[in-house]
């Protein structure tokens, strides 16, 4: 049993012993040198300083516009890389190996294996700055990117609709490179057809203030007559722009217009008076007809009062007449009974007053004559 322990201590101490050995007694620190295209970068650990790419106007991620990092760490283990407002890539374009602007990603992790060493590449399409945070056995270095614009891709027009004849009005015109970066300090060169239009100045510089960044301002006087009015606009020096499309990237507009709709005011407010002046005579012939509607649902009104009111007084009058001759035949109905009963009671009187004298021992009671 003693030998069993000791022979388990033993094994324990060796294993403690292999393990003490195989862990390094410090971990190197991670380095990472930058470069673009071979040129060393000391300032892109600052935000102040950001390191300043070229986007990828032709669609391919070269050594030109892509920042390179090499990171120097233990062997054995990993560097992980996060991006915002920017690409990551392991490798550059080739003919064999095409790496475009829709190629990479926003996070890597690279295992050194039994190296010492990670390479990677960082790209950007857009003029923001971007950050990149390279991390490996609890430390962490920041650096910063941004995109340069590339030459004019597209020229968009924002003008008014319409406007009235003979005033002033504002066009602009903003220049973006391929991935929708405004552009700045760019001459633009504007167009009128058919002098349907009188600009203060043919061109106008895309300004760089916060406010009006990458946006050309023109100021077009429309016609006092005419219908509308067709300006186009193009960049004045043809290398600032694209000299054409690029497989997989938005096609160029060049060449956009603005078209203002010219109004007559004169005659807008003519025809808004005459439009005005019909509706209220349309008005006045209503207020007429309904006078004359009233006046005539009025007098039937009256009319049918009066028939009323002389039918109530037929009605009346002969209800009158009716009950006067109605009382006439009772009053006669009444007298001719009274005088009937009279006549009746008379008779029998003078019948009574004969039986009386011829018998006096048995006498009849005499009737009492009316009214008495």
């Amino acid at each position: 049993m003693k030998s069993f322990k000791k022979i388990a201590l033993a094994m324990v101490a060796a294993m403690t012993t292999a393990t003490i050995v195989a862990t390094p007694a410090s971990a190197a620190v991670m380095t990472v040198a930058v470069d673009l295209n071979g040129t060393a970068n000391t300032t892109a650990s600052a935000l102040a300083t950001p390191a300043s790419l070229p986007v990828p106007a032709d669609n391919t991620v070269d050594a030109a516009d892509a920042l390179r990092f090499v990171a120097t760490v233990d062997t054995g283990t990993a560097v992980t890389v996060t991006a915002t407002n920017a690409t990551i890539v392991s490798a550059l374009h080739t003919s064999a190996a095409p790496v475009t602007a829709s190629s990479g990603s926003s996070s890597l992790t690279i295992a050194t294996g039994t190296g010492t060493s990670a390479t990677f590449y960082v790209y950007t399409k857009t003029t923001a700055i971007g950050s990149v945070v390279i991390t490996n056995q609890g430390t962490t270095l920041t650096y910063y990117v941004q995109g340069t614009a590339g030459k004019i891709n597209n020229l968009t027009v924002s003008a008014p609709a319409s406007g009235a004849a003979g005033t002033k009005q504002d066009i602009l015109v903003t220049a973006t490179d391929v991935f929708g970066n405004k552009v700045s300090g760019k001459s633009l060169t504007a167009t009128v057809f058919a002098a349907t239009a009188t600009l203060d100045s043919a061109t106008a510089t895309t300004a760089a203030t916060l406010t009006d960044f990458g946006v050309a301002t023109f100021k077009a006087t429309l016609p006092t007559v005419g219908t509308r009015s067709l300006v186009m606009f193009a960049p004045t020096t043809s290398t600032d722009a694209v000299s054409g499309a690029v497989t997989g990237l938005t096609a160029p507009t060049l060449a956009p217009f603005a078209e203002i709709t010219v109004r007559d005011m004169t005659a807008e407010l003519a025809a808004v008076t005459a439009a005005k002046v019909s509706a209220e005579n349309a008005l006045a012939a209503a207020v007429a007809n309904a006078a004359t509607a009233k006046a005539a649902a009025d007098a039937e009104i009256a009319k049918l009062k009066a028939e009323a009111v002389a039918a109530k007084v037929a009605s009346d009058s002969a209800t009158a007449t009716a009950i006067a001759a109605k009382d006439a035949e009772i009053a006669k109905l009444k007298a001719d009974n009274a005088a009937a009963l009279a006549a009746l009671k008379k008779a029998f009187n003078a019948l009574a007053t004969k039986w009386n004298k011829a018998n006096p021992k048995a006498k009849v009671t005499l009737v009492k004559p009316c009214g008495a």
